[in-house]
């Protein structure tokens, strides 16, 4: 699958470096009008920011705070756009938000923002927002502190739980599209003469082989949407004469946003709350989560390694605290904590601004004033509104191209997996496995793969053994693992816990599933003792880099974890 002698004779229109959500969603609409189109993503799809954000398609509500209107529309008119499709994926949820005396946002401001939110989209499917006085609220919400509450708003937005699916999905869509998608390929140098205006040629190394391969890109656009990452790719410019950055001035200043995952707890609410911080005011939410609770965000200047990036200390224990004052009888510490990931949110630069103030908008930048006339960077971007971004930016791809660009079929054209939650397909699916695989793994595996999940389960047909579970408490079977691997662009153990399962969220860290996964990856996959030795060594490597807060590895039992023992140790305390 990854033939570098043909991709290197071949010709691209489009060559794009970041593989999130943003970059896949541009390969897949410039796939399907038909440009010959790379991605080039150094990680696994999803890696970066898009597996670390809230997972939420919402409007912005609290863009209006700052004016964005456009934004939010935008956002709206994209939240409605993948409740259709990919509603397997993306489902509607209903925020509340608790109001009290003196807090920066009163009740009569969030009312009037409630109303300019229903304005600014009227061609929803969700309902409209209502506003609660504070005895309907309080009865309605027996545990959230109820002292000097004047009243709630409601309203919905949208939920995605498996937002590393939905990036995947994309992928998989531009791939059948005609698309080449190459994870694990690391972009090292971008090559310019010093008399010359363009770049001519990307050297890039494949990160699993250890290969190293060129791509002519004498005629093509190269699109840069890595992300916090954009200023680092522009710094790998070459010339005749060596380092030739590829822009003058810096165009990134993300922000670190931190979530932490924690079991239901005394007086957790049965549906999200959207919460004003009393520490610093800023909004922050509490979700229910495939059977758990997500906590967050941070919003915090980060200047550090994009690559080594989790919750600090401090992060999780101003999140516990937050939440313990709204839920008093959560009385949540940090044993609760079951995970936590942290990511830099894509941002322009500003200097010293208020973090929580800088926009959310995106913003298409082309270096042609810079000398760069084939490269164009994405500064911003958001989960809920990839794909409007995506057709934006082909559009721009074809007018650099001098082509006219046919129109764009990404608003109504369904991902893979699209399928209705109570689609007669899910119960066929159930009875056609009865005896086979449990009800509720079937319902599972149609809740994340959608139409997709057959193919799932026909693995189980070929090996009936990979109808077993991953691990005992979950429904996730080991036919997950081999297609994964088959179907799915996944080449190590991180990349099936993490961005292809929950398992690393929803399995302490995903220990718990190594055992199975490493058997399972011997006896169907053909990886080797040695292979799974190494994976397993960086996998742990990785959950210490980025998802254990410090507090965690201190109270970490220092023995080297086994993959064959059956009851993996806690890694938390």
């Amino acid at each position: 699958m990854r033939d570098f002698k043909t991709i290197q004779s071949t010709n691209y229109d489009l060559i794009i470096i970041g593989g999130g959500i943003n970059g896949v969603g541009i390969a897949r609409d410039a796939a399907l009008r038909g440009l010959k189109t790379i991605l080039l993503e150094k990680g696994d799809f999803a890696r970066g920011s898009t597996c670390c954000s809230t997972r939420l398609i919402h409007g912005g509500l609290r863009y209006l705070e700052y004016l964005e209107f456009p934004l939010v529309r935008e956002s709206l008119q994209e939240r409605e756009v993948l409740l259709r499709t990919a509603p397997h994926l993306v489902h509607p949820l209903q925020m509340t938000i608790p109001l009290y005396k003196g807090a920066a946002r009163g009740y009569w401001l969030v009312q009037a923002g409630m109303i300019l939110y229903d304005l600014l989209s009227l061609d929803k499917t969700v309902p409209a927002h209502r506003m609660l006085g504070a005895k309907k609220f309080s009865q309605l919400f027996r545990t959230v502190r109820s002292q000097d509450i004047v009243g709630a708003a409601q309203y919905y937005d949208g939920q995605a739980e498996y937002a590393e699916r939905l990036c995947l999905e994309n992928v998989l869509d531009a791939q059948t599209a005609g698309a080449t998608m190459l994870n694990y390929a690391a972009v090292t140098e971008l090559q310019m003469g010093d008399r010359s205006s363009e770049i001519t040629s990307i050297t890039c190394k494949d990160q699993l082989s250890d290969e190293t391969f060129t791509i002519d890109a004498s005629a093509s656009v190269i699109v840069n949407t890595s992300g916090p990452w954009v200023d680092e790719i522009c710094r790998l410019g070459k010339g005749d004469g060596g380092e030739k950055p590829l822009s003058r001035e810096r165009k990134m200043g993300g922000t670190k946003g931190s979530h932490i995952v924690v079991e239901p707890f005394p007086g957790a609410p049965g549906s999200a709350l959207y919460v004003e911080a009393a520490s610093d005011n800023r909004p922050y939410f509490i979700i229910p989560w495939l059977g758990k609770y997500l906590i967050g965000t941070t919003d915090i200047k980060y200047d550090g390694s994009l690559d080594e990036i989790k919750a600090s200390n401090a992060e999780v224990d101003y999140l516990l605290a937050e939440t313990n004052r709204v839920l008093p009888s959560a009385q949540l510490t940090r044993e609760d904590v079951t995970f936590t990931y942290s990511g830099v949110r894509p941002l322009p630069y500003v200097g010293d601004r208020n973090p929580s103030s800088i926009t959310r908008s995106h913003v298409v930048f082309d270096h042609t004033p810079e000398g760069v006339k084939n490269l164009v960077s994405l500064i911003g971007g958001k989960l809920t509104t990839y794909r409007q971004v995506g057709e934006e930016m082909v559009n721009v791809v074809y007018k650099k191209l001098k082509r006219t660009a046919p129109q764009c079929s990404t608003r109504k054209r369904p991902l893979p997996g699209a399928i209705a939650a109570d689609s007669a397909q899910i119960e066929t699916l159930i009875q056609r496995y009865q005896g086979k695989v449990e009800r509720h793994s079937v319902q599972h595996l149609c809740r994340i793969y959608g139409a997709q999940a057959i193919n799932v389960l026909a693995l189980v047909d070929k090996a009936p053994d990979l109808s077993e579970p991953i691990v005992a408490s979950l429904p996730d079977i080991k036919a997950q693992v081999v297609y994964a691997i088959e179907a799915e662009l996944a080449f190590t153990i991180e990349d099936i816990c993490r961005r292809r399962t929950t398992l690393t969220m929803l399995a302490n860290y995903g220990y718990d599933a190594l055992p199975v996964i490493v058997d399972t990856l011997q006896r169907h996959c053909g990886f080797d003792q040695a292979k799974c030795d190494r994976q397993v060594a960086d996998y742990r490597a990785f959950i210490r880099r980025n998802c254990l807060p410090d507090f965690c590895i201190e109270a970490e039992p220092s023995t080297t974890f086994d993959v064959q023992n059956v009851t993996p140790p806690k890694v938390y305390s």
